[in-house]
């Protein structure tokens, strides 16, 4: 936090799959209670951590954090609107949904537009860091429950369409994947802007 500032860390998961919504995460952390929770000696950018290692976080995360939301984006959405537009809209959804109002905004990546709560008049600032996921405890926490929360819905997704091979690829492009799009064709969950094929 800046000079005890609220501030809430923001990142999303699945830009890059051909298939499955883009989920979003906004979090909360109180720094005291940060040094007093020994789990969170290893939170780091989700994609540093094993499966067991995000799913353990997880629970704490949700248990210690002041507040936090994850938001789902759709596929139609992602298609009628284009992915980069749908990451920063997950987030800002996400910050709509915490108990919490943050007068600072931590981004992942590079990309984002103003944030003005629903109500308010003024824009929360905000500032984005390219691999913020492995420099602010707030930005790992929301990578984290974005990724973990991402992963079960593609789980979910699988057990429907299990010729895709979602349960390990989660809808990223795979020859797998591929080589199902090929035999399959694409499903309702697909996004259609992306190339299939």
């Amino acid at each position: 936090m800046i000079h005890n500032t609220v501030e809430a860390g923001c990142d999303e998961a699945g830009r890059g799959p051909l298939a499955g919504a883009v989920f979003a995460a906004a979090v909360i952390l109180d720094p005291e209670r940060v040094e007093s929770v020994p789990e969170f000696a290893w939170l780091n950018d989700s994609k540093q951590l094993t499966d067991k290692q995000r799913y353990a976080l997880r629970p704490v995360i949700e248990r210690e954090a002041v507040s936090w939301a994850v938001v789902e984006v759709p596929p139609q959405e992602i298609d009628e609107k284009n992915i980069l537009q749908c990451s920063i809209l997950g987030m800002q959804r996400a910050l709509a949904q915490l108990s919490v109002q943050p007068q600072h905004i931590l981004v992942d990546g590079n990309k984002w537009k103003p944030y003005v709560p629903e109500g308010g008049l003024l824009e929360i600032p905000a500032t984005t860091v390219v691999h913020g996921d492995a420099t602010y405890l707030s930005i790992a926490a929301a990578s984290v429950l974005a990724k973990t929360y991402r992963d079960d819905y593609m789980l979910r997704l699988h057990e429907q369409y299990p010729q895709y091979g979602w349960d390990r690829n989660k809808g990223y492009p795979t020859a797998e994947h591929y080589a199902a799009l090929r035999q399959y064709g694409p499903t309702l969950y697909h996004r259609m802007s992306f190339r299939l094929g």
